[in-house]
């Protein structure tokens, strides 16, 4: 299974310039500001599609069955799946297909992938599904960031990045970084451990794993 239920964590215009004129201006020619400009309005952060597509499972429970699906572009059932389906799911709102890449970098090279569940050749039902064998394409193909949430290392988290976890007890654990910042001062993340949230619980279990893939 990619990952198993466990109780989480809670949380609680630049202003118009004037023209030069040979006359005295008038209160009525004088230039006046914008009324949104960006001194006026705080800029917000751009959420990327991956995020709203994570937040779209909110709510879904956790089940982290296997389940013979479609290939490619395969899915478990509406409202349902686990850890790793979140990120799926959130991918493939941005055209990435987690399944297809997966399976066919497996079966080119799965040697390279963990023997844990013992496997013989690659299975496109479930391999996109196993946390340790995303890390493995993660590592291969996307960007591997600093696990560690303080300091300079803090701004290298960004809305749209993989985190991965290693839970109490002992399990992988994967997640969406989102653009909102929890009460601790870290950005929340979107995960399903029963039932899928957004919480502030980044540094809730130990950080394995920090990545950045496609375009979020």
């Amino acid at each position: 299974m990619a990952c198993s239920p466990q109780v989480a964590s809670t949380l609680s215009l630049p202003a118009q310039s004037t023209r030069t004129s040979a006359t005295t201006p008038t209160p009525e020619t004088i230039p006046q500001p914008a009324q949104n400009t960006p001194q006026q309005v705080p800029q917000q952060k751009v959420v990327p599609k991956v995020v709203e597509a994570a937040r779209k499972q909110i709510g879904d429970a956790y089940v982290a069955d296997y389940v013979t699906i479609a290939y490619p572009n395969g899915d478990v059932p509406k409202g349902q799946g686990a850890c790793t389906d979140v990120l799926v799911r959130s991918f493939r709102a941005i055209g990435i297909d987690l399944q297809r890449l997966v399976h066919e970098d497996m079966k080119k090279h799965f040697a390279l992938y963990p023997k844990r569940w013992g496997l013989r050749r690659p299975d496109k039902n479930i391999d996109h599904r196993r946390v340790p064998n995303l890390v493995v394409f993660f590592k291969r193909f996307g960007k591997t960031l600093p696990t560690e949430t303080t300091g300079k290392a803090l701004a290298t988290w960004q809305p749209g990045d993989i985190v991965v976890w290693k839970l109490d007890n002992g399990l992988d654990h994967c997640g969406i970084v989102t653009e909102r910042i929890g009460e601790s001062g870290l950005p929340t993340v979107v995960h399903n451990l029963g039932p899928c949230l957004e919480e502030d619980c980044l540094s809730a279990w130990r950080i394995t794993g920090h990545y950045r893939y496609g375009k979020p």
